[in-house]
């Protein structure tokens, strides 16, 4: 089961704010080894949560990763300038990595000499497998989670949630509304965060 730990409710119209501090509280409920899923659908603030989450890793003294298969390096510093008022901050510290070649073989090849509690945020799950050359995405994450609870690196990946959620049923997605068209275990991740509509929810995976 998974336990609910919700954040406070917070603003679409200061979303900049509000994601800063969701991610604040989500880092430190994060361990060494965590597996972290971040659900939204499309506007909901899933990357610029991921993109905040590694800018606090980063002014707590870690390394952050910025893995996207979504993004160009350019399309990431303006958000990441978004996120810091327009200013030029921690973000220039942030590693943003755009290769077409990102799966779970190159990012344990990239992070392997990472110390225990750098932050990976991972964008986005669900394409990780889109090039037939690459391994199935269950492969993948299997890899991945042993890998971070043998290294104690921190992977965070945005996720995207099925069109099938309906708010007016529940106001939060959860892991029965992970958009997964190809099977992937979710019990390898140990921890989420679902977004929608100016709430946000932070869940404990037993």
């Amino acid at each position: 089961m998974a336990r609910d730990e919700g954040f406070a409710r917070w603003g679409l119209l200061s979303a900049r704010v509000a994601t800063a501090a969701t991610a604040s509280e989500m880092l430190s409920r994060l361990s060494n080894g965590d597996m972290l899923l971040m659900g939204a659908r499309p506007g909901h603030g899933k990357t610029l949560l991921g993109l905040q989450l590694l800018l606090d890793a980063i002014r707590d003294g870690r390394r952050g990763v910025f893995f996207t298969l979504e993004y160009t390096e350019q399309e990431t510093h303006a958000r990441i300038r978004s996120l810091e008022g327009g200013s030029s901050g921690v973000g220039t510290a942030l590693e943003i990595v755009t290769s077409d070649e990102i799966c779970a073989e190159y990012i344990m090849r990239y992070l392997a000499d990472a110390s225990p509690g750098t932050v990976a945020v991972i964008d986005y799950l669900q394409i990780l497998d889109q090039r037939r050359n690459k391994p199935e995405l269950s492969e993948q994450i299997t890899s991945l989670q042993n890998f971070a609870r043998k290294t104690g690196n921190i992977l965070a990946f945005v996720s995207q949630i099925d069109r099938g959620y309906d708010p007016e049923v529940k106001p939060l997605p959860d892991m029965q509304d992970i958009r997964l068209p190809n099977t992937v275990d979710v019990g390898l991740f140990s921890k989420a965060c679902f977004l929608h509509d100016g709430k946000a929810q932070f869940l404990a995976i037993a």
